[in-house]
């Protein structure tokens, strides 16, 4: 069903469709770190127009498109032009995991498709000049581990520099993160530990490692995984995540003290209520990813058992425990999540040091994690980050 943007201050290719207009403003907004390029996006989207809302489509497209990129990258790599090359498989990496994304239940083709973006993102982090990136693999509970990209600091000369571990979002991965602007956090001579928690990313497609309530757990084994480098500062790290990742940081930065700072991208209070709503009014409510994705990542079965799973992600009890520097960052137009549990969250948490930066309309930024302009977005997050751990 196609829903209708309640505003339309923001680019909406798709005015009678919001979740494919949300992709693709982020893919547009964050084209200066190399996610896409214009003139694909907009081949793709004129196709796509001829058969809305049919997610099989969106698929079939972007799939499409990334095909194209990839080959461009193999010839380049085949010419010895590496940075050209790096630079497609960047895009071909995004295009092909931005076509998955909606893809649920996850089946071969789609798991197919997503081990091709893998590929194209480590090609990328060998031939790309810079930041240095690292694949690195954080253990974490009964053998298994965390996948993740560890971004080394530029612009610095501390052997040790601050660290910055980012989580993502329910629908997200750890490539989709770094062209968030990672490129920027780390050039303000911050390294970036970039982790596919449980219930996203290879997590959840390959590892079935699903998401669960205590996700200290997952940011108390990056932290552990830190403090056996001896090329971070894990006495000075911090903590972020976006969107769902609004609980995911806080609960985390207030459960392991070790952190000393957390940034919500993107408010989240109580995360049953929201799926409760969401899950009730199936297929017509406003997010980023069909409903039936949550039963996927909570491996449950029936709306009724993801909701039971759900019961313990709400953050009323926790977040009163923080005490590093916390920043809550949130759009005045968020479609997702209402700046009431915005308020909530920031009233609750424990710190001392605490700022709450709510992007309007009129200056940007104001939609769902500022994916409406996310320069403005990354740039306020990074420079407070920078000044909390530099």
């Amino acid at each position: 069903m196609a829903d209708m943007p309640a505003e339309e201050n923001w680019f909406t290719y798709f005015p009678e469709n919001y979740r494919w207009s949300s992709a693709v403003c982020f893919m547009v907004s964050c084209a200066r770190w190399g996610a896409s390029e214009i003139g694909e996006v907009d081949r793709v989207g004129r196709r796509l127009a001829q058969e809305p809302g049919d997610d099989e489509a969106w698929f079939r497209e972007w799939v499409r498109m990334g095909d194209h990129i990839r080959k461009l990258g193999m010839a380049a790599e085949s010419d010895g032009s590496h940075l050209t090359a790096a630079a497609h498989h960047l895009r071909a990496c995004v295009y092909y995991q931005m076509g998955e994304r909606f893809r649920t239940p996850k089946d071969r083709r789609g798991h197919t498709v997503f081990r091709k973006s893998l590929d194209c993102f480590e090609r990328f982090a060998g031939l790309a000049d810079k930041p240095r990136i690292e694949r690195v693999e954080v253990p974490y509970e009964n053998g298994a581990s965390l996948p993740a990209w560890l971004v080394h600091a530029e612009n610095t000369r501390r052997r040790k520099p601050p660290v910055v571990v980012f989580f993502d979002g329910l629908d997200n991965t750890k490539e989709l993160v770094y062209v968030r602007g990672v490129e920027s956090l780390v050039a303000r001579g911050m390294s970036c530990l970039v982790v596919d928690g449980p219930g996203s990313g290879e997590a959840a497609r390959f590892r079935n490692l699903y998401l669960r309530y205590d996700y200290e757990i997952a940011g108390s084994a990056a932290l552990d995984y830190l403090e056996t480098r001896g090329d971070v500062n894990a006495k000075q790290a911090a903590i972020i995540a976006l969107s769902a990742g609004g609980y995911y940081a806080p609960r985390a930065a207030s459960m392991d003290h070790r952190y000393k700072a957390c940034v919500a991208w993107g408010a989240i209070w109580d995360y049953h209520a929201t799926w409760e709503k969401r899950l009730a009014a199936w297929g017509t409510s406003l997010h980023a990813v069909p409903d039936h994705h949550i039963l996927w990542i909570m491996d449950a079965k029936t709306a009724e058992e993801a909701l039971e799973k759900l019961e313990g992600f709400r953050l009323d009890g926790v977040v009163q425990k923080m005490r590093c520097p916390f920043l809550l960052v949130h759009g005045a137009e968020d479609k997702q999540i209402p700046m009431r549990d915005a308020r909530k969250l920031f009233n609750a948490a424990g710190s001392k040091d605490k700022t709450f930066k709510v992007f309007t309309a009129k200056e940007g930024g104001a939609q769902h994690c500022q994916r409406d302009n996310m320069t403005l977005g990354t740039t306020y997050i990074y420079d407070w980050l920078q000044r909390k751990l530099v």
